[in-house]
């Protein structure tokens, strides 16, 4: 079979991978209205710090996945990392619906970090390797969309059936199906993308990175200032995930309230992503990610002063397109200046700092909420994205 690049030329593949990663995106969406909840209503846990314990194990363990995912890539080959995902995810479920304490939470949390970081970075690196330079931005923008789509809409659903029939376990049966889904999808309709990265290596003048580490993290301008925001960008997602739902029960909206409202976010982030990843083809990419965090930071701030439902939704509905405009964009521009055989591990390092921006955004938001209050813990939030955008502004290069 002969190996071409381009969307139209393996638009069967790409479709297969869009598909595996909503439901990626599904497993994250298991939790993200309910399990704060859960802390309080299960296991008696009032203090935020502790109820955010779950996103830090969770940004570490992804953090670290993703890390060493970008490094084997290129040794093991795309496939076998999907594929070992699906077998970490497959626990999961099963131990959210039936944990008699908070630490097999934390259990499930780690589990669900692997499952994360080795299923999305290798559908990630996989459909860059497959569309070539043209259309990278589009392809990152399909394949955030479908992940984001399925956190939100799974969100919602799993508010609406512990609303109906509790929090425990029916939410999470949802959780059964997606793996495996996920699994059987990954074994028997997937193929590696090695040969398409081979292709693309011969024709490209991208200049190789001295250390894949260090230049991506601080010393090459243009990849730092994506990666620091990168960072910045989960930082703010791992207090919305966590402290958002809080806010609102304490605001004195009711579950389903919560959950459509936190719902919101993440489905706008996602929809948006198939207009702002073909914009990032198109635009500036530096103007993109300056105008998306400072967007982010303006509505995190905002939460603050709000009270009505409808306002929650039009914050919500902000920020998921402040995020929309900057998430493909940081992938697709790590991309751009990285060589094609050291885009996997680069990408692999700006994922380790992006995702552990949840375990710091957890710890610094819930240390700050149980000793300033939960509203000077978004307000600290907020400030540190619009601080993020102008980072970028002055240290990357148009």
């Amino acid at each position: 079979m002969t190996v071409k690049l381009g969307l139209r030329e393996n638009w069967k593949q790409f479709t297969f991978l869009v598909l595996i990663n909503a439901l990626v995106g599904g497993m994250v969406g298991l939790e993200r209205s309910i399990l704060p909840d859960i802390a309080q209503e299960d296991f008696a846990i009032a203090a935020k710090t502790a109820i955010l314990s779950f996103i830090v194990v969770f940004g570490i363990s992804k953090a670290i996945t993703n890390y060493y995912s970008g490094m084997l890539a290129n040794r093991h080959g795309r496939k076998k990392l999907l594929v070992t995902g699906w077998v970490f995810g497959l626990p999961v479920p099963l131990v959210l619906m039936f944990a008699g304490s908070w630490n097999w939470i934390i259990l499930a949390n780690i589990l669900l970090g692997i499952n994360q970081g080795l299923t999305w970075s290798s559908t990630v690196v996989m459909k860059i390797d497959l569309v070539g330079k043209r259309h990278r931005g589009l392809a990152m923008g399909i394949n955030e969309s479908a992940g984001y789509l399925a956190v939100g809409a799974v969100a919602f659903l799993t508010s609406w059936i512990a609303a109906d029939f509790g929090l425990r376990p029916y939410p999470f049966y949802l959780g059964l199906i997606f793996v495996i889904f996920g699994l059987t999808g990954s074994l028997f309709l997937v193929r590696d993308t090695m040969q398409h990265v081979k292709i693309e290596n011969e024709i490209s003048k991208v200049a190789s990175l001295q250390n894949i580490f260090q230049d991506t993290t601080w010393r090459n301008r243009t990849l730092s200032a994506i990666t620091q925001a990168g960072m910045v960008n989960n930082l703010n997602d791992g207090m919305v995930w966590g402290l958002l739902p809080l806010l609102l029960k304490a605001k004195g909206f009711s579950i389903i309230q919560i959950g459509q409202i936190v719902a919101i976010y993440p489905m706008v982030w996602g929809l948006f992503q198939l207009a702002t990843g073909k914009l990032a083809d198109l635009w500036n990419k530096k103007d993109l990610m300056v105008l998306g965090m400072s967007i982010q930071g303006a509505a995190i701030i905002s939460l603050i002063w709000a009270f009505s439902f409808n306002a929650f939704v039009f914050l919500s509905i902000a920020l998921g397109l402040g995020t929309a405009l900057v998430y493909p964009t940081f992938l697709a521009a790590i991309a751009d200046h990285t060589q094609p055989q050291q885009r996997a591990p680069s990408i692999g390092v700006f994922r380790l700092l992006r995702d552990l921006g949840y375990a710091v955004g957890a710890l610094l938001t819930g240390s700050t909420a149980d000793w300033f209050g939960l509203t000077n813990a978004i307000g600290v939030t907020g400030s540190l994205t619009i601080i993020s955008a102008i980072v970028i502004l002055v240290r990357m290069k148009s």
